[in-house]
């Protein structure tokens, strides 16, 4: 039965296969030092590894939509001589300060038509849309950001506190995306912005202290869209735009939000960072969430392309309405020719992945090595854990694989050894989940190796929900062990 509130229905529970398993939330926030390790640590591994991910506080109401909802809850390992500490807090948003002091949960799903009134959560955010920080964790120009899905991040201090919503001086008051990217040459942090409203699609920079240039429309976007993430060469930002359209007659009348309209083909946005006219390729349908790298091949008799490695789907699982099952994610190149507006793609590998990662040291240029997360192919304990973790050489083509038997893995990051250039010196952070026990762990695995598996696995106090997005800092203040909480 619909319950209602002041003549206003309040959705049912939620239910989804991210609400349980290796992804049931945790609401426990925790603060624990010299944590058991089996292996051994690199003792020049020194920093922080943060992730990101879905969590709710409270048991949903409405639709249930991963990964675009959940209370962000940002999770920190802090490694130093050989050491570790784990520390996990909430995003405290508004919306969710709201909901702890009522004991419950008052705003349903993104994708849900329903909104909570006044006499639920006072004046200021009546009928308002919450704020969701819970797919990445980045930190530029001297901010830690819980970043959302194209709206505001919220800072975060040195143990995670919540410092509150960051708009960078006011000059990007509707926020950001969730994946921006670092230049690695000038620090520059290039971002863009969806738009329920006119103008849809915004891209800016942000400077390397910080401060952020105002947004720049993308010309020939004519209707809201979902764009989950960019990539980034020397000269250009690179959107891929599918057919998702944001349809708010058809979610106020009860259906969908999202409307996936596959006739309309997908295009490539090539937006040149100089601030020169947008270059659009058009293409076939197709769908991605995450890219790898793009960078600009040096090759004048064919144009000099760009290069764009990502995870290619048919169709967004999980939001295209009529769709079943989650599908399949390949890893695709690519290859953009902005003169002649043409997109060529080709398969690099037959294996089922996605969250693909670099060294992000070779961000806007070639990249030695993609590592995924993906599947064995073998049955899975739950349908929508991974087993399997990847690392492609875009070189030669070959494919490295790591599969664990009880364990299911999340997306990895890179931690660049503090002496060496050599990708392949570093080492690749991942957390995982027992499938059996839940307890979680973090996982160290050598570059050089990646086959052989993790040298060093750390096990968490808590278990750490299956999630999203994460960053290795290697100077993190967290990494000296010596914050609030105590010491080892």
């Amino acid at each position: 039965m619909t319950t209602t509130h002041a003549a206003r229905p309040i959705p049912e529970p939620a239910a989804s296969p991210y609400l349980t398993g290796p992804y049931t939330p945790v609401d426990a926030e925790v603060d624990v030092a010299g944590l058991e390790t089996v292996g051994e640590l690199p003792p020049e591994l020194e920093g922080s590894y943060l992730r990101n991910g879905p969590n709710p506080r409270f048991s949903p109401i409405g639709r249930f939509v991963y990964p675009l909802d959940g209370d962000g809850m940002v999770h920190e390992v802090q490694l130093a001589g050989g050491r570790a500490r784990y520390r996990n807090r909430f995003v405290r948003t508004p919306a969710l300060l709201t909901e702890e002091a009522a004991g419950q949960a008052l705003w349903a799903g993104i994708t849900d038509a329903y909104r909570p009134g006044e006499d639920l959560v006072g004046p200021a955010l009546a009928g308002t849309v919450r704020d969701l920080p819970d797919v990445n964790v980045v930190r530029h120009g001297g901010r830690l950001l819980a970043l959302a899905e194209s709206k505001r991040p919220f800072r975060l201090g040195p143990c995670l506190e919540t410092l509150g919503p960051d708009t960078f001086g006011g000059n990007l008051p509707a926020g950001i995306t969730a994946h921006p990217k670092i230049d690695p040459r000038t620090g520059e942090m290039a971002v863009f912005c969806y738009h329920l409203t006119p103008p849809f699609l915004t891209w800016t920079v942000i400077r390397p202290d910080g401060t952020a240039l105002r947004p720049t429309p993308v010309e020939g976007v004519d209707r809201p869209g979902l764009v989950h993430d960019m990539a980034l060469t020397e000269h250009y930002l690179v959107l891929v735009t599918a057919p998702l359209f944001f349809d708010l007659g058809q979610a106020l009348a009860g259906g969908s939000l999202l409307s996936w309209e596959p006739d309309r083909g997908t295009r490539v946005a090539l937006i040149p960072r100089d601030g020169g006219p947008v270059r659009w390729c058009a293409d076939d349908t197709f769908w991605t969430w995450h890219s790898a790298n793009a960078y600009e091949a040096d090759d004048p008799g064919a144009g000099n392309p760009v290069v764009l490695d990502y995870v290619q789907w048919d169709a967004p699982a999980g939001l295209a309405p009529g769709r079943t099952g989650p599908g399949a994610g390949r890893l695709t190149r690519a290859t953009i020719d902005p003169a002649a507006g043409t997109v060529r793609r080709e398969q690099l590998s037959d294996d089922d992945v996605e969250f693909p990662r670099i060294d992000d040291r070779a961000l806007t240029r070639r990249h030695p090595t993609i590592a995924l997360t993906g599947d064995s192919g073998r049955p899975r304990l739950h349908p929508e854990a991974a087993d399997t973790l990847f690392w492609f050489d875009p070189r030669t083509g070959a494919t490295t694989r790591w599969t664990s038997p009880d364990l299911a893995v999340g997306e990895l990051a890179h931690a660049p050894h503090p002496d060496s250039d050599d990708p392949d010196d570093g080492w690749w952070l991942t957390f995982a989940t027992h499938r059996a026990t839940g307890g979680s762990w973090l996982l160290v695995i050598p570059a050089a190796d990646p086959g052989a598996g993790p040298q060093a696995r750390v096990r968490m106090p808590v278990r750490v929900p299956l999630g999203l997005h994460g960053t290795w800092l290697p100077d993190h203040p967290g990494s000296r062990l010596t914050t609030t909480g105590g010491t080892p």
